[in-house]
Formats: structure tokens, sequence, C-alpha cells
């Protein structure tokens, strides 16, 4: 095994499927406490099918960068949910509800009608359940992810007490000066780029699983905010490597194997925390 690892590692492909998938990985588990906190989890389903939507007008409209449309809609809808969606006479969980099916249906149709390919099917399935695209990534793609990587992660380090702030006590920060709308938006835009970026990994439809499974199996054994996290960050870390070597080594879908891998984990930190009595 180790030599059949050691010669796919030779192939520059792979080593940037693991960059990215690590770099992924990191910045879903930072935003995850912070939504399930929020009960914002089904957020990540809502963008994620957007994005869908947006990536099935990208190829009808042929662009060659399909993130042009992408990551800039995915922002916008985002923002649109989280800080107008108390405001309108459609509240929340249905707001996100209506635009996540509408999304996905509308995505799906303009695949079928419009799409000059001879496999609708497997494109459609590919982008909802994610594919080998992972393992044909550029060098430029990687860079474009790995600089995007860096300012959620830098964002979140700079503004960890203010996140924190409003993550626990929405009132209380604004009584006291914190400009939580502002920080929500910030929120938002982090959540939206992170969808985005994991479509390739994952797949439409299993980016929550990202964002959702490492925060709750933290939360299983420790209690601080920032222990959840760091144990957040570390747990998804692990998991996408192994379903990420797994996936290679034994030829299985990348983000399903992933998304087991959190299972998984989840799984035993609610064994070990049933052990420990909490």
């Amino acid at each position: 095994m180790i030599a059949k690892l050691a010669y796919y590692f030779s192939f520059p492909f792979v080593r940037y499927a693991l960059i990215v998938g690590v770099l992924i990985a990191l910045c879903s588990s930072l935003l995850g406490v912070t939504l399930v906190l929020k009960r914002f989890s089904f957020i990540g389903d809502g963008l994620s099918h957007v994005a869908f939507g947006l990536i099935a007008i990208a190829a009808v409209l042929n662009l060659s960068d399909n993130m042009i449309l992408v990551l800039p809609g995915t922002i916008l809808c985002a923002v649109l949910l989280l800080r107008n969606g108390q405001k309108t006479r459609i509240k929340g969980d249905a707001a996100i509800a209506m635009l996540s099916t509408g999304a996905l249906a509308i995505g799906y149709l303009l695949i079928n009608v419009f799409s000059a390919s001879s496999n609708v099917s497997g494109d459609v399935c590919s982008t909802l359940f994610g594919s080998t695209s992972i393992l044909t990534l550029s060098a430029g793609e990687v860079g474009v992810c790995a600089v995007l990587s860096v300012i959620v992660v830098v964002v979140f380090v700079l503004y960890y007490n203010r996140i924190f702030a409003v993550t626990f006590d929405e009132s209380f920060a604004k009584a006291v000066g914190t400009k939580a709308d502002n920080y929500n938006l910030m929120i938002a835009v982090i959540i939206a780029v992170i969808i985005v970026l994991a479509m390739n990994l994952v797949g439409s439809l299993l980016i929550s699983a990202l964002v959702i499974f490492p925060a709750l199996s933290a939360m299983r054994i420790f209690r601080s905010f920032f222990s959840v996290t760091v144990c957040s960050a570390v747990l998804s870390v692990v998991c996408a490597l192994a379903g990420l070597l797994i996936s290679i080594l034994a030829g299985t879908p990348v983000g399903s194997t992933i998304v087991a891998m959190d299972i998984l984990g989840f799984l035993g930190f609610s064994l070990a925390a049933k052990v420990m009595g909490r």
C-alpha cells in the first residue's frame, strides 16, 4: 500500500487534490461551529443548490471560467438569506427551502434543455455528488483555492472574538456596541466562498456534511467554543485526507468517501462521549 501511495504521489494532480481537500476541509470546519450554534446548518444546502443553478447558467452561456458567475452569485444569495431573511415576509428556513429547491430545479432544467453534452445525466451526477474532477485540477485552480482559503482562515482568526460574540448572544453583542449585522454579513460571504470551493470536492448535495459533521462530533466531547473549533478543524482535515486516500486507492467516489469518514468520526466521538459520561 505504501509503495502504491508513493507511486500516486509522484503525479502532480494527486498532490493538488490533497492540498485542495485539506484546505477546503479546514475552512468549512471553522465556520461549521458558528452555523450549528446559530441554527443556520441548513443554509449550506441552500447555497450549494444555488451554486448548482449558477453552474448550469454558466454552462448555457459557455463561460470558460464559471467562477466568474458562480462565486458572486452565491455570495449575493448568502447575503440576502442571512442579512435580510428575518426582515421579509418569507422567513429564514422557508426562504432557504424555496431558494434551494427552485435553483436546483431551474439548474437541472437548463442543463437538459440547452446542454450540448451527450452525457447530461453524468454531468448532473458529478456536479451533485462530486466526481474525479478533484483529480484534474490545474496549478492555477489550486492557487485560487489556496488564496481564498488563506483569506478565510485569516479573517476567521482576526475576527474570532467578534464571531464568538455574535454566535452566542447577538443581542448582547449589539448592546455593547458590536456591529453584529456587519459580522453576520462577513460570515455570509465566507460561507458562500467555502460552498463554491467545495463544489469540486464533494458535490453540491454533500457540502453540508463538511460543515456540520466535524462540528457536531467535536461538541460530543468538548464544551468551550475554542476547543470545539480546534477539534472540528483537526477532525475535518483528518477525515478529508483519509477519504481522499481511500478514494484514490479503492476507486470510490471522492465526495461520498469523505462524508463516510465524517460519519465514522461522528459515531466514534459519540461513543467516546458515552464512555466518558458526557
